[in-house]
Formats: C-alpha cells, structure tokens, sequence
C-alpha cells in the first residue's frame, strides 16, 4: 500500500505561480510513476502531468497534459518521495482540486495505473 498526501494549494492571485507538493509513503516498490491531476467545477478529473519514479533516468521520465505544457513543470525528490507541480501565471480557470496518485505501468501497459490517490488540495485563484 501506498499512501500520498498533497498540500500547497491556497488562495493564490492571478498571474501568479504556485507550487504544489504531493509525498508519498508506504511500499514505494509498489509504484513507479506519480502523476497529478484536476478537477475544475463542472468537469471530470482531468490529468495534468506524471513523472517516473524510478532511478533511471535521473530526473525522471515526464510527460504533460497538451493544455499544460509550456505552463506547468512537474519535478520530483525521491529522498523524500515528494513530488512537485509548480504551474505558471495561473487564471481563475485553473481554479479547483489537484489530485497526486501513485501508480505503475503493468506489463505492455504504454501508461501507467495510478491506483493510490490523494485526499486533494484547493487551489483558489482570484482576479
């Protein structure tokens, strides 16, 4: 089991950037990929950006939602099993529940299954 815990959303101003943590525990060997998520009003949760968690590459594999990138970097510090969503010049659109899930690519899988997920953190974003 693995259990991940996110903080840093808040009340932040638009234009502004914010950066959210999410830490895992646990069995780490049960995972080898951390992702984020979110979840605007009226909408499903949406994937936003995931990263390897494994020792090779050294920085980690990443990969980003379309709509994030060139906005959003996603990077990690496995001593600490903490993984870090930092999103630039935010709007009051990108307001909502950013979710951090554990999770790993099974067999031929091209993506992984993120079976552990956090509780959320609330980013408010006033114009």
């Amino acid at each position: 089991q693995v259990e991940v815990v996110e903080s840093g959303g808040g009340l932040v101003q638009a234009g502004e950037s914010l950066m959210l943590n999410c830490t895992a525990s646990g069995n780490m060997f049960s995972i080898d990929h951390m992702g984020w998520w979110r979840q605007l009003p009226g909408r499903e949760r949406d994937f936003v950006a995931e990263i390897s968690t494994t020792d090779i590459p050294i920085h980690g594999v990443k990969n980003y939602d379309d709509s994030m990138k060139g906005r959003a970097t996603i990077s990690r510090d496995m001593a600490k099993n903490t993984v870090y969503l930092q999103i630039r010049n935010l709007t009051p659109e990108d307001a909502g529940v950013y979710y951090c899930a554990g999770g790993r690519i099974y067999g031929l899988a091209h993506r992984p299954r993120y079976d552990y997920w956090g509780q959320g953190t609330r980013v408010t974003v006033s114009s």
